[in-house]
């Protein structure tokens, strides 16, 4: 392909995604299709010789469309989103575009300053502490998702707890790592990479809110302690997957200080709803972090991935992350002067992020940026409204932001089938989890082109539907 057809072809394909775009809301949110579907109308080997890219496309269209779940449906409920937004797009554009591999500052300037300078707005933006700047100490970056910054948190609080002898010695020993039982699975994943091992993740209770008990923690830690163990690394979470729990960063930051344990806040979706000063009590006490991190790539309408990660003191990640051989060495590095981001992340390279995040930021504004956030959780105090009203349904959980789990009275059976029928209709998709031990509904209303339109037609679908269950549903 010469620069003629890839200028033609190029065109044509942001002419394609803008359509696709226009068009989503038609396809059946979830992909309508069964194992091997795809592939089994795709060859088994490669071609050997190259073909039009008509061909290409004409396949994306015909074979891999209807395989697509279509998470920038304004009807999809599902998870948490994946929002991205055409000025996102066009920074992932660029950023392939240019082909900057940004591992250091002397590899692309442009690439580390840019990145530094869009995570000190988001400092501002957010209310964060100022010990998260660039200026300071500490500073932000952007990893690609919360689990990769959950694991540097770890791989960082490892070495500050054994003054890096782990790091030497390739054995963490009887280090001990802490989480609500409603934590995200990367926090286990995290032990088990850093070698750490999943028999020394204690798993906390939770209150009636499900949010971390203070009090359970302290008990684990000095049990642990009174075992010989080293406590490391406790992780609050600040949204939680299955509820948006809050956890109390206050008491928890409180017993990490008296047992000097690192504390990492993962507030990965509900982060960005700090953007509006009312929901700004979410970053309370933040202050007393070592780590932080949340995803744009979730609610602030920039395509995956783009995780933002901000440290109070960066040299502990810099000591745990950065092996300097010959042929990276330089004068910028060697000077100091300059912030190398390879030594704050787990791969050497790394891509150009940071201009979907400013493309986005530049482009919404922030009170753009504010009153869809706003938007959405408005949405979801009207749907949760909806299922109090309706005798048929509760809630399971608080709806603090734009997360509302809810459940049919019929019992797990009933949502069951309730789920599986809202989802194989292709009008909308929902996802599930398990709250006081049963299964329950989880309505996201989060995704970028939902309107109020959207929810209501959600809320009459999940109405009609809950009609037709029978006794043997029950």
């Amino acid at each position: 392909m010469n620069q003629d057809e890839f200028r033609y072809w190029g065109h044509r394909l942001v002419d394609w995604i803008a359509d696709y775009g226009d068009q989503v809301e038609r396809y059946p949110v979830a992909a309508q299709v069964q194992p091997g579907d795809i592939r089994s109308q795709l060859p088994e080997t490669a071609p050997v010789r190259g073909e039009p890219f008509q061909a290409v496309l004409r396949d994306v269209e015909a074979i891999l469309l209807p395989g697509i779940t279509h998470w920038q449906s304004p009807n999809f409920y599902a998870y948490f989103p994946g929002n991205n937004s055409p000025p996102s797009i066009l920074g992932d554009l660029l950023s392939a575009g240019l082909g900057v591999q940004g591992m250091m500052w002397a590899t692309s300037p442009a690439c580390t300053e840019l990145e530094s300078l869009v995570l000190d707005w988001l400092v501002d933006m957010l209310g964060l502490p100022s010990t998260f700047l660039s200026s300071s100490q500490g500073g932000g970056v952007i990893q690609d998702s919360a689990s990769s910054a959950t694991l540097c948190a770890l791989l960082a609080a490892r070495e500050r707890t054994t003054g890096g002898e782990s790091n030497r010695e390739g054995n963490p020993g009887r280090l001990t790592a802490y989480a609500s039982n409603q934590a995200h699975s990367s926090v286990e994943k995290g032990v088990r990479i850093a070698g750490l091992g999943s028999h020394n993740l204690r798993m906390i209770d939770v209150d009636t809110n499900f949010a971390m008990r203070p009090d359970r923690l302290r008990q684990a830690i000095l049990e642990d302690r009174d075992r010989g163990r080293r406590p490391c690394f406790v992780c609050a979470t600040v949204g939680t997957t299955s509820s948006t729990a809050i956890d109390p960063v206050r008491e928890i930051a409180d017993i990490c200080h008296e047992f000097k344990i690192w504390l990492h806040v993962d507030a990965a979706m509900a982060g960005t709803a700090a953007l509006c000063p009312e929901f700004r009590y979410l970053h309370a006490h933040l202050e007393r972090a070592d780590s932080y991190c949340f995803n744009p790539h979730k609610w602030m309408f920039t395509n995956f991935d783009c995780d933002c990660m901000f440290l109070a003191d960066r040299r502990p990640l810099i000591q745990a992350l950065s092996i300097l051989p010959e042929y990276l060495r330089n004068d910028a590095s060697s000077r100091g002067t300059v912030i190398d981001y390879r030594d704050w992340q787990i791969p050497l390279g790394r891509r150009f992020r940071a201009l979907k995040l400013w493309f986005v930021i530049r482009s919404y504004g922030i009170e753009g940026l504010q009153a869809r956030i706003r938007l959405h959780v408005q949405l979801a105090q009207e749907f949760a409204d909806w299922v109090r009203q309706d005798p048929r349904f509760e809630l399971a959980a608080p709806v603090p932001l734009c997360l509302v789990c809810f459940r049919h009275r019929g019992g797990d059976a009933a949502n069951q089938q309730l789920l599986d029928r809202l989802n194989a209709s292709g009008r909308m998709f929902l996802s599930h989890t398990r709250l006081d031990d049963q299964l329950t509904l989880r309505m996201s209303i989060a995704q970028s082109q939902t309107q109020r339109r959207h929810v209501q037609q959600a809320w009459q679908q999940i109405q009609k539907l809950a009609d037709t269950l029978t006794p043997a549903d029950d």
